[in-house]
């Protein structure tokens, strides 16, 4: 099986991916994970959906809005964050722009004069710390190896820190079975109310919504997509009749249903 995910070699995204697959390879870009698993390119894409500090992370939502894939299944893993350089001296603080935000604390704390630039990976940044003496990057202490100094360790602001990560299949693999479910809900309308029509189907079916996020269509100012994610299994008749009535309020637009699926929870 062959997995596509945010590298290089040594991210976050990396080490839940290695709970799926051992022929892992690597993109910067989370809509290159999406569209390379849609064409039926890779087997299983992982991206990060969701961070307990600093919450959605909006490309991979966006892409999912964009692209056919089925969800089939959910990694957590605890994010640790260290700062790791060559010297104990800096210039620079490089890691991913999520990573920068979760130790905002513990940076303005400490180095409050340094510059924050934000890379396109953990493991990017702890690669201009290999490069260059000036710069410090943020990332999982593994990362360090023989040639970075772990300067400090759990400097993330809050020590329950953790990412959702989706696993990505091709459509046609998209299951009914597990315990929670995603979809995407594109209305294509706009009127006082329509929300609370999208959400009260799942309360009438006594179906708990673990998450609930707009964002921007792209058509037009104030026209949004609809991401939901809920606690049942689309096998469960409650679910189909939930979506059912969804389905007829984006008449006009369209549902997409990325699948059921169970979480796992993995630590490194």
């Amino acid at each position: 099986m062959k997995a596509l995910t945010l590298g290089p070699e040594g991210t976050y995204s990396h080490r839940a991916t290695r709970a799926v697959a051992d022929n892992v390879e690597f993109t910067e870009s989370v809509a290159a994970i999406v569209e390379g698993v849609s064409t039926g390119a890779y087997d299983r894409g992982v991206v990060p959906i969701e961070n307990s500090i600093e919450g959605s992370v909006t490309e991979s939502l966006d892409a999912l809005a964009d692209h056919n894939v089925a969800v089939v299944r959910e990694i957590v893993t605890p994010i640790r964050h260290a700062l790791l350089a060559q010297e104990k001296t800096f210039e620079t603080v490089a890691s991913h722009a999520q990573a920068l935000a979760q130790c905002r604390d513990y940076l303005d704390s400490e180095y409050p004069d340094v510059e924050l630039e934000a890379v396109a990976s953990t493991a990017r940044g702890v690669e201009r710390a290999r490069e260059d003496a000036t710069v410090a990057g943020i990332g999982h202490p593994a990362n360090a190896g023989d040639d970075l100094r772990v300067l400090a360790e759990d400097i993330q602001d809050r020590t329950s820190n953790a990412t959702r990560f989706v696993v990505l299949a091709p459509e046609a693999e998209r299951s009914e079975a597990g315990g929670k479910s995603s979809l995407v809900v594109y209305p294509n309308q706009n009127y006082p109310g329509l929300l609370l029509d999208l959400l009260e189907p799942f309360a009438d079916q006594d179906i708990n919504l673990s998450r609930v996020e707009s964002r921007p269509s792209g058509e037009r100012l104030g026209d949004y997509v609809f991401h939901i994610d809920i606690e049942a299994g689309l096998y469960e008749d409650r679910t189909k009749a939930a979506l059912s009535v969804i389905e007829d309020i984006a008449a006009d637009g369209w549902v997409r249903v990325l699948g059921s699926y169970d979480t796992e929870h993995v630590l490194y």
